[in-house]
């Protein structure tokens, strides 16, 4: 054999030594973890996959997509404030997560007003001491009408607690992400703003338009070490959509759309979204995912 030959093979047993040594020291690491009762889960680092001293602020907390976020989040351990329209489904909410001993708290807002922005976001800052790491910009309404029937007042409330209401409280979060030194901004975008969808015209241009904010502020607000993603969810079974589930050919007209033949649940959702705020996701920037079942990628029709 030659000494080339002889160097290569020197080498390739040396490595395996190495590798064969290290494999032992991890198992042995692994077998005391389990004998102290740490379970058997991969030993991944607490603080890349825990929210554990954070905090966070939830428009539209009190049901459907976005009660769902803020229990996720407070499972990994964030702080959270939330708001809602309505005082009673928000009280309700909150003896709910005292319940569980989640820390949250919240106040009334109506985000398409500028004024309760402004206010709902001094709270947050009185609250989190001048610093905040999320904020997921959820609240959305949206009316079904054909396009050459939506009214200007339609038109305008849609636009102002979608859209004006998710740029304005970025605005407004900015100076408190920056200062937490890890900031992260979730848009809660839709399909609708990648597919066309009859009588959701405007529903859908407001989304449109949020998956290129998410875009522009991704790369405008990096130096300042925040992070913009969105999720664009499909048919998720909240109170929103709930009426529709009754409707047989609606559900089947969807569904088989859809290649995993089924809905989404809020939870699915939320899960995603906690990802995209937690550290092991930092260097994921200015990304629109589809939560969807596949279904704006299915070309099987």
């Amino acid at each position: 054999m030659s000494h080339v030959n002889m160097t290569w093979l020197d080498l390739f047993r040396h490595g395996s030594r190495s590798r064969n040594s290290r494999l032992r020291l991890s198992t042995e690491r692994e077998k005391k973890a389990m004998e102290a009762g740490n379970g058997c889960r991969p030993n991944i680092t607490d603080d890349r996959w825990s929210l554990r001293g954070t905090t966070a602020l939830v428009t539209g907390g009190s049901k459907g997509i976005g009660r769902a976020i803020v229990e996720e989040l407070a499972r990994f351990g964030a702080a959270i404030h939330t708001c809602c329209r309505s005082e009673q489904e928000l009280n309700k909410c909150l003896q709910r997560w005292e319940a569980m001993n989640f820390t949250v708290t919240g106040s009334v807002c109506d985000v398409s007003s500028p004024v309760e922005r402004e206010n709902l976001m001094d709270k947050a800052r009185s609250i989190f001491d001048g610093k905040l790491n999320i904020l997921i910009n959820n609240a959305a309404i949206g009316y079904i009408n054909p396009a050459i029937k939506v009214t200007l007042e339609e038109y305008k409330h849609v636009m102002s607690t979608n859209l004006d209401s998710a740029f304005h409280l970025s605005q407004l979060a900015h100076p408190l992400l920056k200062a937490s030194a890890r900031g992260s901004i979730v848009f809660i975008s839709s399909v609708a703003g990648f597919l066309g969808i009859n009588t959701a015209s405007v529903y859908g241009a407001t989304k449109g338009a949020m998956n290129q904010l998410t875009r522009s502020l991704a790369c405008e607000w990096a130096k300042d070490n925040i992070r913009t993603n969105c999720v664009a969810p499909g048919v998720i079974r909240t109170p929103l959509v709930r009426p529709l589930l009754d409707n047989k050919e609606f559900v089947a007209k969807e569904t088989r759309r859809v290649p995993l033949r089924r809905f989404g649940e809020p939870k699915e959702v939320a899960a995603v979204v906690a990802f995209l705020c937690l550290p092991a996701s930092c260097y994921v920037n200015g990304q629109v995912i589809c939560i969807d079942g596949g279904k704006t990628i299915n070309g099987n029709l």
